[in-house]
């Protein structure tokens, strides 16, 4: 190993390798810049020993780029984002991010009641009805510390260390979460949090997935599935009313495969409020455990994505920014419907709904999820 690798890895704050396990070179490191507060991001390369390729940078716990194999022979990159550090500190999005400490919207005017007191969240808006993807305490801005490890299924483990009080969340949060290239063409995330005190926590990463490659059209053509019996409904404003609903018999029914294309625009309320899905389903099977969460398959590359997941939920996404258009990777423009998000999680603000399931975390109960996309050919 060279000197250059070894001073990268120093900055970074990585562990040395064995030598065996240096030259195998399925993960690599190097210098990606400086934060506006000095501090220094790394981007990170994993490799399998059948093609996959995943490129993850400690800012924000991000996915940068995806190469997957096509059936044509090549790879297809299919991750929206950027194409350096600068552009993704100053666009402050959550392409390809990891979003804690609470993915989603906190109603109530970002305020939640455990064991008794209430916590207002900080929001720049007073008069803001909700606090969503963490807030000012928001995990996609954030410099990870990360420990790189080569081998067969190389990966990366990222840690953060949330203070008592970060974004007006309560207790000390020490996330963790490992992303591995598995030999079978897999990307697995592998989430933990240990608290302090009891406090509340629900993690996501919130990849847009663009199987036809990223800035290459929209995901119209391509079939979906989710393994779910039931959704949450959510209202006008997008904050989930506490329901909990079947699909059977409605648009939200993606329980055989379907055409994106042929439901984007439905006039069913919970699609057409968001002109395009922005769904959460409850997965099938029991919670805590892997199971088929969605399946989304590509007819020109034939990439095909299966989703497991422990979670309870996932939040289908389809990439709605509006009338505006994104300029990602080489000049390449990003508009509505050009990827698909699946964000495992768990309930949708279940701190102010106490008829989902919880998402306290306490020194005796710390928390464990793990997401799997895997990846094959059609």
């Amino acid at each position: 190993m060279g000197f250059s690798v070894r001073a990268l890895l120093a900055v970074a704050g990585l562990t040395m390798l064995p030598f065996g396990a240096a030259q195998a070179q399925n993960a690599t490191a190097q210098d990606w810049g400086t934060s506006q507060n000095g501090e220094k991001v790394s981007l990170f390369t994993l490799k399998s020993g059948n093609g996959l390729e995943a490129r993850i940078t400690n800012y924000g716990g991000r996915i940068v780029s995806l190469y997957v194999p096509n059936k044509q022979g090549g790879k297809t990159d299919v991750q929206l984002g950027y194409d350096d550090f600068a552009a993704y500190e100053k666009a402050g999005d959550f392409y390809g991010a990891l979003v804690g400490r609470y993915v989603g919207r906190i109603s109530h005017g970002g305020s939640f009641t455990l064991n008794g007191k209430t916590y207002q969240l900080e929001k720049k808006d007073p008069n803001a009805p909700f606090v969503i993807h963490g807030g000012t305490a928001g995990f996609n801005r954030k410099v990870w510390k990360a420990q790189m490890h080569d081998g067969p299924e190389p990966s990366v483990t990222l840690t953060l260390v949330s203070p008592d009080g970060d974004g007006g969340f309560p207790g000390v949060l020490t996330t963790t979460v490992t992303y591995t290239v598995t030999r079978d063409n897999a990307l697995r995330l592998d989430y933990r949090a240990t608290a302090d005190r009891p406090t509340v926590a629900n993690f996501t990463n919130h990849a847009m997935f663009a199987l036809q490659g990223e800035g290459n059209g929209d995901v119209s053509d391509q079939t979906m599935q989710i393994f779910a019996d039931r959704f949450t409904p959510a209202d006008a404003g997008n904050l989930v009313t506490g329901e909990i609903l079947p699909v059977d018999g409605t648009p939200a029914d993606f329980r055989k495969p379907v055409r994106v294309g042929d439901v984007q625009h439905s006039d069913f309320p919970q699609i057409a409020m968001r002109k395009g899905i922005e769904l959460e389903m409850v997965i099938n099977g029991t919670p805590g455990t892997l199971r088929p969460a969605a399946q989304m398959i590509d007819p020109k590359t034939g990439i095909v994505m299966d989703v497991s997941t422990t979670h309870p939920c996932v939040v289908v996404w389809g990439h709605l920014i509006g009338d505006r258009t994104v300029i990602g990777k080489g000049g390449k423009p990003y508009r509505n419907f050009d990827a698909m998000s699946f964000e495992t999680q768990g309930y949708l603000d279940a701190v102010n709904h106490p008829n989902f399931p919880s998402t306290v975390v306490t020194p005796q109960k710390p928390m464990h999820e793990v997401t799997v996309f895997k990846f094959s050919t059609r």
